[in-house]
């Protein structure tokens, strides 16, 4: 373990966050508002450690598979440790543990809440809360290598693929720093095409911003207490519902594109069947709930929002859909796990690993039935290596471990089943809204102290695929070579 280099890289993560919060500080010292103070002793306290670790390269810079883990896994820790300082100092929300739920919630594009009354939030700290979600969509790792000037020997491909979302992780380019900022580059450009679009629709500028970013995080932090069914609009929700849509698709697609391999990115596999998954689900219960609503269009609106809402794992809400039909819930239940693309700001499974295992269980079927037979999965018309198919073996079965620990843990509580069950499942997926105690309507304030920590440690370990949270915390990680 080169623990030298891995100071250095958490140094400068604290550094660029610092950097980050002088946004939120600026409107807090603008507006006169109280949370300024939390800032900026956020702000003195990233910059100490920051400088202290993050100002002199070490000698040796290599940077091996373990040593990404280690950095992403304790990057993203300590980031939402930091995070919560602003909220807790500020007595935005008094309880730390509660700050530091809500800051994870943030960062991990869950959604998740413990504010009773987010509209009597302080400007500053409502910007702070949706811009953990737009910092942390993309990944707080790729951020911090799209603004180093020089990548460490090309050897952050192993930061990349251990923050990355989905089953696969390469080079757009052939230079990772390059390749992270094409990425925030088609980021950037989107969110701000969304900002505009709200704006054009008469919705305040401060909303439309931050509303913009919980869309791009795909986390569905909003600005009011009813989220986003307080504009009534419809127009507003086909358009957030559509850039929900486009988030939730891998961003090399988007490359492709741009580069002119239109119809490349249009034969993807992945996006086939995400595109099929949202339409099929939305006609279904758009149709389950039409004797609700006055029309079918009308259905439709509210069934194909929350349908991309659950599936990108954004978890905006227009309509209480616990007081829809138990088939219409069912299907919802579903998407939690399905979650997006590969490559995207969602969360969840993800298609193409659901894709993988599918293709896998129909391989080993077939086997049955001609043991000779040797059949190779493809996936985007190309053959998908043995180790892939491990990885996501492997990503399963940590995957059913984590669940079923977490469910035993918040089993502790006073909740029901259905309310647990959905907690860990919003959770783990970086969704937010569950149902019953934590549905739609309400937030996760009246958990426990234990159970939030549990819950807290699961949305990370979800928004990092596992492994590196998992691997954080195994003795082995830290042994010297």
């Amino acid at each position: 373990m080169n623990y030298k280099m891995v100071l250095y890289l958490l140094g400068r993560i604290l550094i660029i966050m610092a950097m980050l919060m002088c946004l939120p500080l600026s409107i807090a010292l603008v507006q006169k508002e109280d949370p300024s103070l939390g800032f900026l002793v956020a702000i003195g306290v990233a910059l100490v450690f920051g400088l202290i670790f993050g100002v002199k390269k070490p000698a040796d810079t290599t940077l091996y598979a373990k040593e990404g883990v280690v950095v992403v896994g304790a990057g993203w820790l300590v980031t939402s440790i930091l995070g919560a300082l602003p909220f807790y100092i500020g007595s935005e929300i008094p309880s730390f543990v509660n700050a530091f739920f809500e800051t994870v919630s943030g960062f991990t594009t869950t959604g998740a809440s413990v504010v009773n009354n987010i509209e009597g939030m302080s400007h500053s700290a409502l910007f702070w809360r949706s811009f953990t979600q737009w910092i942390g969509g993309m990944g707080v790792l790729v951020f911090v290598l799209a603004i180093t000037p020089k990548s460490e020997k090309s050897q952050s491909i192993h930061i990349m693929r251990a923050e990355s979302p989905g089953p696969q992780v390469g080079k757009l380019v052939s230079r990772m720093r390059n390749t992270a900022r094409i990425l925030y580059g088609i980021y950037i450009s989107l969110t701000a095409l969304e900002v505009v679009c709200l704006i054009m629709t008469g919705m305040p500028l401060f909303d439309s911003l931050l509303t913009s970013f919980s869309t791009a995080g795909t986390g569905g932090f909003s600005v009011k207490n009813a989220s986003i069914a307080a504009y009534d609009s419809a127009v507003v929700d086909w358009i957030i519902a559509l850039f929900m849509t486009l988030f939730g698709i891998n961003f090399s697609l988007f490359y492709l594109i741009l580069t002119g391999n239109i119809l490349q990115a249009l034969k993807s596999e992945e996006l086939h069947w995400y595109l099929g998954i949202v339409s099929v689900a939305g006609l279904l219960i758009a149709s389950n709930i039409l004797p609700l609503y006055e029309n079918f269009l009308e259905a439709l609106r509210y069934a194909f929002f929350q349908v991309t809402s659950i599936m990108t794992t954004t978890g905006f809400i227009t309509a209480d859909y616990e007081q829809w039909p138990v088939f219409s819930q069912t299907i919802l239940i579903i998407l939690m796990f399905i979650g997006a693309c590969a490559g995207s700001t969602g969360g969840g499974i993800k298609v193409s690993r659901l894709l993988i295992l599918i293709k896998s269980s129909m391989r080993e079927l077939r086997q049955q039935l001609r043991p000779r037979s040797v059949t190779a999965i493809s996936l985007e018309n190309k053959p998908v290596d043995a180790r892939v198919v491990s990885g996501v073996m492997a990503y399963m079965s940590i995957y059913a471990f984590t669940f079923v620990i977490a469910q035993l843990l918040l089993s502790l509580d006073k909740f029901s089943y259905v309310t647990n069950l959905s907690a860990v499942i919003t959770c783990i997926n970086n969704i937010g809204p569950g149902l019953d105690a934590v549905g739609p309507v309400h937030n996760f304030y009246a958990y426990s102290t234990l159970s939030k920590v549990v819950l807290s440690i699961t949305m990370l370990a979800g928004r990092l695929e596992l492994m590196p949270i998992v691997l954080l915390f195994a003795p082995s990680t830290w042994r010297r070579r």
